[in-house]
């Protein structure tokens, strides 16, 4: 952390709450709501996993509802189906009607209307018929169905959204919704509350940003000292002004990533673009795709604590990244960093007024001092010279001290008043007590940065009260939690901690080493004493040992040598006392400390641990990537002995005796590829929740296991072991278990695995090729939520039972020999996801489907696909699927579909390769919720018109080789797949361009066309022709003609383009300056490898370029010329020539062809009209960004 003052815990844990019905929202509109509120940095609370079949919510739920500034709550059609969504809407309404509630609530109404949820009519009206009839005899009930109503007419009072709304785009309206949710968040307010004295500052900082100002984009720098408050002022002006932009991101702690650079480029795109983690591997990768994906957003990016050139340098060096109005704001401590010419404001010490209060809040937590403290106050005060770090951290210090302790420290401090900051801090240091200062250090020299829990997981195996030394720490401001649940530290409190190991001693004297450096001089020249009592390196490279290196450490307590990435450090061991005595410990290493409570060591050379080594505190072992054979030989005591990684250590033939670890809990031997037996005695450890022995290849003796606490059992890929182990134990209560026995040669199940005392929630069988039957008692694990049988290649069927899992969430049974599920398959109503897919049809295997019978409730994935299912393998009541939202149906011998599947709610259909079905039913058109349709290699002729019906945005046409003819296709489809065998069809298309949505001219973005085509020639429907990286166009006179020009369609041919600036050039030079903007294209660089030909269609809509408000009473037709560049993906968009792209660049200027055309309303109405009759395509272009892609794709795929 680099402010001056901590972040304190806001009264509002978070920002926004998000109310909503999973099945009806989770995949749509939640979340893009939830992305939007993300890109914004506003902390929201998702509850994703959430399951809503319960009454009543969990403690959790509760509390995060009590801990929020903004609920939304989004109505739906299913809302009130929800007992658990009934009472969250209740837990909120009552915060928000409590005195002095903090809460604001903001309904949305998604495709419901608000009166339906006021007066509970429609779906609402039937949702609470089913309440009254559940609780008509029961008061309390029906007092609970009274609340849920007198919450839903509340709420519906109140000011809200509906969606979608008429008139906006989805992406306006889910805009508008995060607008106002910024605007009622003050995160600054609650967040930061350690502003005092820094008002004025603030101020300032803030007219130099020029926020009144939209149209310009500014960098300003932060400068100043250590512990002054850059930080805190700039993080109060984030949480002020992120609502202005439309993404942002407050990046923390660059200085301690100054060798990582493209680690903050990834944490940059992943906050400010919702990219997942390690989108890029190199700092110029990582620089080019910010410019790309950023081009066009206006952002809003704080850069904490730069110390380096390079850190702006691949971070946000040009402006020119970033849309119009972006504002950069950057601290440092480093003038030299900053530019001649650049906007700069140097941070001042507290004037003497705000010091005392900010001292007054930390050593009295009040503003106003005990009156006997005063002089001694003004003493200290005077001291600090105005340094907020020191007044917070003295203040902490001195919190409920006496007088004389406050005169002892005031000598302290002034016996250091000349010295360093860091040391002068040291008064807090030399406060705490033995325990706590050694947690102090381990933290400074160890911990910063990293989560709270696995850090306390540490401590508690090295200290009696580690909980209690950091509540201390944090209570003195050493240290702080961040609200991301990391412990964080100030630079200058790390740097003292630092200095207090360190000062007047040799590094084998240090008590801490975590520098590499440090650490090899130590080991390299034998340097390690009795001082050195923590190890905590992270390194990739090479590291030498000789056997006595570590001798000299006998006090050494935490031993932690991690590499990373794996597999890239390289221990070496003395080899020269190695010889052909028969003595297996010759050559090993000779000691490692018998004190070690916490010992990691990755890739350990050597195959056998020390013979006298015996560490009896010992808590975690981790020594993955091992070169060990065993650990021991005799039985030993490790009563605190929690857990065991030994995983990757390919040389390890057996495991422990485990007698003397009663206590282990988790024992990871994950791909131990030479491992053939685990000791019976693991029975003893009747702790064990995890157990994974994944990937031993040759285990064979895997005799018991003990499952009175186990929670996970992983035997995946043990193909040599041929008998499940015995199952020991009763479970204890509330404990549940997940077995994977995948890829086993397991032949039978015990009937022990299904006993009721078995708590299983997850069983995967997939792959067991031995397994001809499943156990008619596994349908006894009522719990079961998961079940996959996948590839067990001779499993016929399923137990006739299977309706009994009433619990059952997932079932999984691909590539087996089940043709006819159990009838009873139907009660299974809490079943989401079911697949009985083959990756071919078995020949004379047809698959049957049982009845619906209104049953699967729940069921939102079926796929059946490559089942060989002929008419009549469906049932004729598909459409009683209620819930069904993804159905494959793909590589079957049907030629009809049954009537009832119009009924679904689809929102993905796959119906491809079904060769036999040679035309869709005409109600198709009826799946009004269907988004993407996949009908790749089929032999339709023409498609239904009711097509234009759906919401479509995505169709798969890939080689549908006899299909002639294109219906009008929906207006939100974006997105078509299709090898184009029929070049009338391709031209049509082109022709059809000119049947764009009117409103193109508002659009103030491209839109992007793509056709597959035999040849790369432009069409003739394009006037102007050019080939190279440019091309200009002389416009006619009087080209613009009002409400009738839509904008400049452009043709291009070849290698995928990034970016096109537009300049529109004025007729005469009188003073009239060029109108130039740049446009982002979407990212299609995957189509650069398909072979065919690939023609590209996109819009330069006027919008674009002309802004009326600034015309200063010129018009277009002032204008003469266009004049577009094109920016290919190998281009280097900072100006800077790389040798390796040379050819490529060449290549790309050569090929590329261009066509343009000026594209007016009227063409479109009469093009519209004359072809009303025929099958074309209808594509919206809107201000959202659509991609319509019409590309080849090999026949066969």
């Amino acid at each position: 952390m680099a402010s001056s003052s901590s972040v304190s815990s806001p009264r509002c844990k978070y920002e926004v709450f998000l109310s909503f019905r999973g099945e009806d929202t989770r995949r749509n509109f939640m979340s893009h709501l939830y992305q939007g509120l993300k890109n914004r940095g506003i902390v929201t609370f998702l509850d994703d996993k959430r399951l809503e079949d319960g009454d009543s919510i969990s403690e959790e739920l509760m509390k995060a509802i009590e801990e929020t500034q903004v609920a939304v709550i989004i109505f739906s059609k299913n809302y009130a189906t929800s007992s658990w969504c009934l009472n969250e809407l209740v837990k909120i309404m009552e915060c928000k009607k409590k005195e002095n509630g903090h809460m604001t609530v903001i309904p949305v109404f998604c495709n419901v209307d608000a009166s339906h949820v006021r007066y509970q009519s429609q779906s609402f009206k039937e949702a609470f018929a089913k309440h009254e009839s559940r609780y008509k005899d029961d008061d309390a009930g029906m007092q609970k169905v009274q609340r849920w109503r007198t919450a839903l007419t509340a709420a519906a009072d109140l000011k809200g959204y509906v969606f979608p709304s008429r008139g906006e785009s989805d992406a306006d309206c889910i805009k508008g919704i995060v607008d106002q949710i910024s605007s009622k968040c003050n995160t600054s307010v609650s967040y930061l509350q350690d502003v005092m004295g820094l008002d004025t500052q603030l101020k300032k900082v803030e007219s130099l940003l020029k926020m009144e100002i939209n149209d310009i984009d500014r960098i300003v720098w932060i400068w100043g000292m250590g512990g002054i408050g850059k930080t805190t002022i700039a993080k109060k002006i984030f949480y002020e002004l992120s609502s202005k932009f439309e993404v942002v991101c407050f990046l923390e702690n660059i200085k301690e990533n100054k060798h990582k650079i493209h680690s903050l480029q990834n944490i940059l795109l992943s906050k400010l673009l919702g990219e997942k983690e390690n989108c890029v591997d190199n700092k110029e990768a990582g620089r080019s795709m910010l410019y790309k994906r950023l081009l066009l957003k206006k952002v809003l990016i704080v850069l904490d604590d730069i110390d380096h050139i390079d850190q702006l340098e691949y971070l946000a060096k040009d402006l020119s990244w970033f849309g119009k109005g972006s504002r950069i704001i950057a601290t440092t401590r480093d003038q030299h960093l900053i530019g001649e010419n650049d906007v700069v404001y140097e941070m001042e010490t507290l004037l003497d007024r705000d010091a005392i209060k900010l001292f007054n809040q930390y050593a009295f937590k009040e503003k106003v001092p005990n009156e006997c403290f005063k002089d001694l106050t003004l003493e200290i005060v005077s001291l600090a010279k105005g340094h907020p770090l020191a007044l917070k951290v003295w203040g902490s210090s001195l919190h409920r001290m006496n007088k004389t302790e406050w005169e002892s420290a005031l000598v302290q401090i002034k016996k250091n008043s000349g010295v360093e900051i860091t040391e002068n801090l040291r008064i807090s240091y030399d406060g705490l007590e033995s325990e706590q200062q050694e947690i102090f250090l381990d933290i400074a020299c160890f911990f910063r940065g990293i989560e709270k829990e696995k850090v306390k997981q540490v401590l508690e195996s090295c200290y009696s009260r580690p909980e209690f030394g950091l509540r201390v720490l944090v209570n003195k401001s050493l240290v702080s939690i961040s609200e991301y649940g990391k412990i964080e530290m100030h630079d200058l409190i790390q740097d003292m901690g630092k200095c207090i190991v360190k000062k007047g001693k040799h590094l084998g004297e240090h008590s801490r080493l975590w520098n590499v450096k440090d650490f090899k001089e130590v080991v390299d020249n034998n340097m390690g004493t009795m001082a050195v009592e923590a190890i905590w390196l992270t390194y990739s490279g090479e590291l030498w040992f000789s056997k006595d290196a570590m001798k000299n450490m006998q006090r050494l307590r935490i031993l932690c040598i991690q590499s990373y990435p794996w597999g890239l450090l390289n221990t070496y061991k003395d080899q020269s006392s190695q010889s052909d005595s028969e003595d297996e410990y010759l050559g090993v290493i000779e000691y490692l400390s018998n004190n070690l409570c916490w010992f990691v060591w990755h890739e350990y050379p050597w195959k056998l641990l020390p013979r006298n080594f015996n560490p009896r505190r010992l808590v975690h072992l981790d020594l993955r990537w091992s070169s060990l054979h065993y650990l021991w030989n005799e039985t030993k005591q490790f009563l605190s002995l929690r857990r065991i990684d030994l995983s990757h250590s390919k040389s390890l033939k057996r495991t422990p005796d485990f007698k003397g670890m009663p206590n282990l809990k988790y024992l990871d031997l994950n791909k131990c590829r030479s491992l053939e037996e685990v000791h019976p005695s693991l029975k003893d450890c009747k702790e064990l929740k995890q157990l994974n022995l994944s990937f031993c290849s040759k285990l064979e003796r895997f005799p018991y296991v003990n499952v009175e606490s186990l929670g996970s059992l992983n035997l995946y890929y043990c193909p040599s072991l041929e008998k499940f182990p015995e199952i020991l134990g009763i479970m204890k209560q509330g404990t549940a278990i997940q077995i994977i026995t995948s890829y086993t040669g397991i032949r039978d199940l015990p009937l022990s695995f299904f006993d009721h005392q078995l708590h299983l929630i997850e069983l995967r069988l997939d792959g067991m090729k031995n397994l001809v039957s499943l156990p008619s008692s596994i349908c006894k694990s009522k719990g079961l939520v998961k079940l996959d049988v996948s590839k067990c290649s001779k499993l016929e069927s399923l137990p006739e039972e299977i309706g009994d899992l009433e619990n059952l969430e997932e079932l999984h049974a691909n590539n087996t020999l089940i043709s006819r599920p159990p009838s009873s398959i139907v009660r299974l109503n809490k079943l989401k996801s079911l697949t009985f897919a083959k990756e071919k049809s078995e020949d004379g295997l047809l698959f049957v489907f049982p009845l619906v019978n209104e049953g699967l409730l729940s069921l939102e994935y079926l796929d059946l696909s490559y089942s060989n299912i002929i008419d009549g393998g469906l049932p004729e009541d598909i459409g009683c699927l209620s819930s069904l939202e993804d159905l494959n149906l793909s590589g079957n011998n049907f030629e009809h579909l049954p009537h009832s599947i119009a009924h679904l709610g689809l929102e993905y259909l796959n119906l491809s390769d079904c060769q036999r079905l040679t035309q869709l039913p005409e109600d198709i058109g009826s799946l009004s919720s269907l988004e993407k349709l996949y009908l790749q290699r089929n032999n339709f002729e023409h498609l239904p018109h009711s097509i234009a019906h759906l919401g479509l945005e995505y169709l798969n046409l890939s080689d549908c080789q006899r299909l002639t003819q294109l219906p009008e296709f929906p207006q939100q489809l974006h997105t078509i797949h299709a090898d184009w065998s029929n070049a009338s069809i391709c031209n049509s298309l082109f022709q059809n361009i000119s049947s764009l949505q009117h409103d193109i001219c508002s659009s103030h973005s491209l839109s992007l066309r793509v056709f597959g085509s035999w040849s790369d020639d432009i069409p003739r429907w394009f006037h102007h022709h050019e080939v190279g990286r440019s091309i200009s166009v002389k416009l006619p006179e009087n080209w613009y003609i009002s409400d009738n020009f839509l904008g400049f369609a452009v043709c291009y041919s070849g290698k995928h383009i990034d970016c096109i600036t537009a300049h529109l050039i004025p007729l005469c030079d009188d003073g009239m300056s060029s109108k130039t903007q740049q446009f982002s294209l979407s990212d299609n660089s995957e189509l650069d490898d398909i072979d065919e030909s690939v023609i590209n269609f996109l819009l330069v809509p006027l919008g674009g370029l002309w802004d009326a408000s600034n015309a200063n009473e010129k018009t277009p037709n002032d204008y003469g010329c266009i004049k577009l560049d094109f920016i290919g993906e190998t281009d280097d968009a900072f100006g800077e020539t790389d040798d390796d792209f040379e050819e490529t660049d060449d290549e790309f200027g050569e090929n590329m062809k261009f066509g343009v055309r000026l594209l007016y309303k009227n063409e479109s109405e009469l093009c519209i009209g004359k072809r009303k009759s025929r099958y074309e395509e209808e594509a919206t272009c809107s201000s959202s960004k659509k991609l319509l892609q019409l590309f080849p794709t090999s026949p066969g795929l």
